[in-house]
Order: C-alpha cells, then sequence, then structure tokens
C-alpha cells in the first residue's frame, strides 16, 4: 500500500458518491490530496491561487450543479482565506466539503512553518469539523479515515445542506517514489444516505386546511431561493384558491408568477399608518431564506400577525418578524399542493380575501406608476443604467448582483413575469461584498447560459483575483457602477450625516476597470451616458467567445441624487 494511500482514497470516495468539481490551491503540504483529486478521471479539477477566491467559486460552483463542492489547501492561514466562503455556504445553506491539510498533532505550537490551530478552524459556521489520524499502519485508522469522509459528504447534503470541514494531517514524505502511480483502491466502502421527502401526514393536512379556512388576511412570504417552476406554480395555485397575497423580493425568484408584489420594500417605507394599519395580516406563512426588505421585517414586528407559520423539511428556523408560532417540517412544493384545495367559505368571507388582496395590489400599482414616471425622464444616472441593463437581460440567464447598491437597485427595478426565465443569484448568507464575482465565476465554469453580473466599484475591486486564473468564460458579462467609492453610506441613516463620513465610511477610489479588463484580456466597455449604455449594451450582449466588462460611469453626489428622487416621488403619491 502506497503511504498516503487511504489520503488518495478519498477522492474515489467523493467521485463514486456524484462529486464532480473539486478547487484545488496550490501547495505543499497538500500535495497528496491535491495529487489525489487532480488524478481522478470522474472530478473536474481546477486551480486558483487565493483562497479566499477559490472557497468562492467553488460555492459558486455547487450552487450551479446542486452538488458539493470539494475544497483544497495547504496548511496555515490558507484555511482561514476560507472563512468568508465557508461562512457564506453555511448560511445559504450550500454544500461543502472543505479539506485542510495540516502538520502532526505533535508539531502543532513548535515555530514549525505554515502551522497554526487548524482543529475547529471555522468554528459554528460548519454543520461539523472533523480531524483525520496522522497515521494510517492501524486498519482502525483506515477504517477511520473512510467512515469520517462518507459520514461528512452526506452531512453536508442533509437539509439544511452546509459546508463540512475535514482536517488532513500529512506526514513527509509527501509526494510518491519515483515511479509510482496514484492509484485507488477497488474496493472503497462507500454508505450511501437515502434522503426521503417529508410530506404533510393526512391528519396535519386535515388540521392545518381547517385553521387555514379561519383567515381572511393571509401573505405568503418567498424568502431567497433558486428559481424552481413547480414551485412557483405550486404557490401561485394556493395563493388563488385561498386568496392569498404573494409577497417576493428579487433575490426569491417569484417575479414569474402573474401577482407576486415585488415592491413591498418600497411602499412600506413610506405608506402612513392609516394605510399600513389597513395591511395587517391575520397569517403569514413563510418559506425560503432571509428578505432583503427591512421595511417588510418593521412593518411586520409593528403589525404582527395572529399566526406566523414556516415551511422547511428540518432544522433550525429563524423568527425574523418576531410572530412565529408554527413551524412545519414538510417539503415546501408538497405543504402548497397539498393545501390548494378550495375550502368552503362564505361570500362575505371571500369578499374580505378578495378586499384584502387588493388593498396590496393597490399599493404595488402605485410603485409602478411611480417608476413608469420616474424613468421616462431623460436624465442618466446609474439607478437608469441599472433598469437599462435589467430590462435588456437575455430571456434565460443567469443574473448575480452583488451586495450593498446593486442588489438593492436589482430590488427597487424588479423583474416582471415575463423574465421568468432570469434566475436570480446573490451572496445574501452573510451580504458580505468580498466574494461575489468569484461566485459568479462558479457559476459561470459550470454553465453554459448566460452569466451577468451587476456589481458596484468596491466589491469589484475587492474581489478582483476572481480574474487571477487560466479558464476562459464566453458566457460571462460583468456591469461595474463605478462612482469612485459607492453611495450607500450616503444613503441609510447614520453614516450620511457624520463628519467623519468621507475620510472613514465611504471609501473613495479612482481606479478604473479598464485596467483589470487589459491585465486579463478581456473586452473593455464603458457608458456615462445613456446613447453610449445604448450601444455598449450591442457588443456587450453579444457572446462571440469572449469575457466582457462593461463600466458605467458616474459620480456619487448624482447617484445619490437620483436615488432620493425616486423616494420623493413615491412619498410625494401619498400626500396626493
Amino acid at each position: 500500500m502506497a503511504a498516503h494511500q487511504p489520503i488518495y482514497d478519498i477522492a474515489e470516495i467523493c467521485a463514486q458518491h456524484g462529486i464532480q468539481n473539486a478547487v484545488l490551491c496550490p501547495g505543499s503540504r497538500c500535495a497528496p490530496l491535491t495529487l489525489a483529486f487532480a488524478n481522478h478521471a470522474a472530478i473536474t479539477c481546477r486551480t486558483f491561487s487565493d483562497e479566499r477566491s477559490a472557497g468562492f467559486i467553488g460555492l459558486g460552483l455547487a450552487q450551479q450543479t446542486h452538488s458539493p463542492s470539494v475544497l483544497v489547501c495547504t496548511s496555515g492561514s490558507a484555511a482561514y482565506n476560507f472563512a468568508p466562503a465557508v461562512a457564506e455556504a453555511f448560511f445559504q445553506q450550500i454544500p461543502l466539503i472543505v479539506f485542510t491539510a495540516d502538520r502532526p498533532a505533535e508539531w502543532i505550537d513548535q515555530w514549525d512553518g505554515q502551522t497554526i490551530r487548524q482543529q475547529n478552524i471555522f468554528g459554528a459556521h460548519v454543520k461539523r469539523s472533523y480531524n483525520l489520524p496522522s497515521d494510517y499502519l492501524h486498519p482502525d485508522s483506515v477504517w477511520h479515515i473512510n467512515r469520517v469522509v462518507n459520514e461528512a459528504i452526506a452531512l453536508a447534503q442533509t437539509f439544511p445542506a452546509g459546508p463540512v470541514h475535514i482536517n488532513v494531517p500529512l506526514r513527509e514524505p509527501l509526494y510518491p517514489q519515483a515511479g509510482e502511480k496514484i492509484k485507488f483502491s477497488k474496493k472503497v466502502k462507500v454508505v450511501q444516505a437515502e434522503n426521503t421527502q417529508a410530506e404533510l401526514t393526512k391528519e396535519s393536512k386535515t388540521k392545518l386546511a381547517e385553521q387555514l379556512a379561519g383567515f381572511t388576511r393571509i401573505l405568503v412570504i418567498a424568502g431567497q431561493q433558486e428559481n424552481q417552476a413547480a414551485l412557483l406554480k405550486a404557490v401561485t395555485q394556493f395563493c388563488t384558491v385561498h386568496q392569498a397575497t404573494l409577497i417576493g423580493d428579487v433575490i426569491s425568484n417569484f417575479h414569474g408568477a402573474a401577482n407576486t408584489i415585488r415592491f413591498a420594500d418600497v411602499f412600506l417605507a413610506h405608506a402612513p399608518d392609516s394605510i399600513k394599519s389597513t395591511l395587517q395580516p391575520e397569517l403569514i406563512i413563510t418559506f425560503g431564506k432571509s428578505v432583503i426588505s427591512k421595511n417588510l421585517k418593521q412593518f411586520l414586528r409593528k403589525y404582527a400577525p395572529a399566526q406566523h407559520w414556516h415551511v422547511q423539511p428540518s432544522g433550525q428556523v429563524p423568527d425574523p418578524f418576531q410572530s412565529l408560532t408554527k413551524t412545519i417540517a414538510c417539503e415546501v412544493k408538497s405543504f402548497f399542493s397539498a393545501l390548494s384545495s378550495a375550502p368552503a367559505i362564505t361570500k362575505f368571507d371571500l369578499q374580505k380575501k378578495t378586499n384584502y388582496t387588493k388593498l396590496w395590489q393597490a399599493e404595488e400599482h402605485r410603485v409602478q406608476r411611480c417608476h413608469q414616471s420616474y424613468f421616462a425622464s431623460n436624465s442618466f444616472h446609474e439607478l437608469q443604467a441599472a433598469k437599462t441593463l435589467i430590462d435588456t437581460l437575455p430571456s434565460r440567464c443567469n443574473f448575480h448582483v452583488a451586495n450593498s447598491m446593486s442588489v438593492r437597485y436589482a430590488n427597487l427595478i424588479g423583474l416582471t413575469e415575463k423574465q421568468k426565465g432570469i434566475h436570480v443569484y446573490s451572496n445574501r448568507g452573510t451580504s458580505g461584498i468580498d466574494g461575489c464575482t468569484s461566485t459568479t465565476i462558479g457559476h459561470t465554469l459550470a454553465s453554459d447560459v448566460p452569466n451577468i453580473l451587476l456589481t458596484g466599484d468596491l466589491a469589484f475591486f475587492y474581489d478582483r483575483n476572481a480574474f487571477w486564473h487560466n479558464y476562459k468564460e464566453p458566457n460571462l458579462r460583468v456591469v461595474v457602477i463605478n462612482n469612485k467609492g459607492g453611495v450607500i453610506f450616503n444613503l441609510i441613516d447614520g453614516p450620511g450625516q457624520v463628519a467623519e463620513k468621507d475620510e472613514f465610511f465611504v471609501t473613495n477610489q479612482q481606479l478604473s476597470a479598464r485596467h483589470l479588463a487589459n491585465e486579463f484580456n478581456h473586452v473593455y466597455l464603458s457608458a456615462s451616458n445613456q446613447k453610449e449604455l445604448t450601444n455598449a449594451l450591442k457588443e456587450f450582449y453579444t457572446f462571440d467567445g469572449k469575457t466582457k466588462i462593461l463600466e458605467i460611469t458616474g459620480d456619487q453626489v448624482t447617484a445619490t441624487q437620483a436615488f432620493n428622487e425616486l423616494k420623493q416621488a413615491i412619498k410625494k403619491s401619498y400626500a396626493t
């Protein structure tokens, strides 16, 4: 047996579990792991030198393929650089198998190079952390390694999915002897996990249906999730049958439903209490993960429902609206399908349900009218540019929105029912700007459809190493809104009013995406007015085998003014 045969067999275990993608970061201590994955025909391996970027690329690969990605790095601080992506994967419930090479335990704290305390390095942001033995002479050690890897892969995919960490102490020599080939054992033990779907029992279905019939003011709120046509259909049917109001912001991917309330965040920020009180629900049903809207959260905390049901197969359930009364352990689609039979209802109660739905639709239409008037203006600013981009997205694409103002612009503008082929992604697990581009790269490498990223200058330059690799991305398009530092701290309450804002909150910078595009041999386009943008988008949306970066230039003053003008227009609509 080769000295590191049990480590080589880790790649075989992963392959037999259906894992197809491994992200390998260069290093020496991780050589046995790297060589194992690189020599396995069933696993596509890619290498990235920046572990922080690599972690997010692995996250994007896993999210796009709906299968765990493997991450491998050397010992020392390299592991810490995976941490932002690991945290994002944990809160977005994306499966990652994170292997960190390490020194044997006796050499920790002995001033050996690239040696830190790696056990449990990711703390509470992994589903579990494992530590493999460093010696394999006894058969029990080999069995232990096999058992841990099988268990970790199953755990990563068990709802709620998430990252697992396997720390791998490795002794020298780390490389094969001369003439030695990397081989995999023929009878590697694989423990398969049979995942079953949680469905309502007959008794639960009857009980919930009876309770539903007692409510006339029902809100269904879709949190962040992937675009799922079957789920959208089931939820839409439920809302139609029960005359329920469906709320879904841009990251919910529920823009494909005809009557989705897309602009709740906008009108709840400005509606007077006299209107908000009429929107108070009796029951809210939530599913998915987080919502973008702070205004929706504040509204439901103040105008609390009598009951709040949350539906998910299992796991911990947060209470963001401070109103949770029931958790329902069930597959979401199954829940809505099971309760989509029309209830017996009086004409009076039916009218009350209809009236409640119309109240929400009236506020939605108010925002739509304000939008139409506002965007009819010929003035050019970054909000107008974002709308032009969103209105012209390909009918089938993955639309990625970076954090800070990009995701807020996308939510403010919204997608329409006709754009149901657009799948929206955003790193809203931790809502950081650190890996937005890298995550998009991961999606791009695993998908042939256009992947289009809307990002701001800070998120773009912060994650510039996303482009530092040797892989082609012909379907990648990046739009950078560059106002030399961002505007969010000019808009949110607090920093906009302090004297230290410009130096310590707004990151003023003079960088241009042109230099980055040239450095990585990507096509660079730019626009500073509507005509230039219209012309640039023609080239931007031409898919000719090249990665393209479109930089929209502006300034913070104009961007802040434009955003506030729209807010004022909506606020003014309540005064007439």
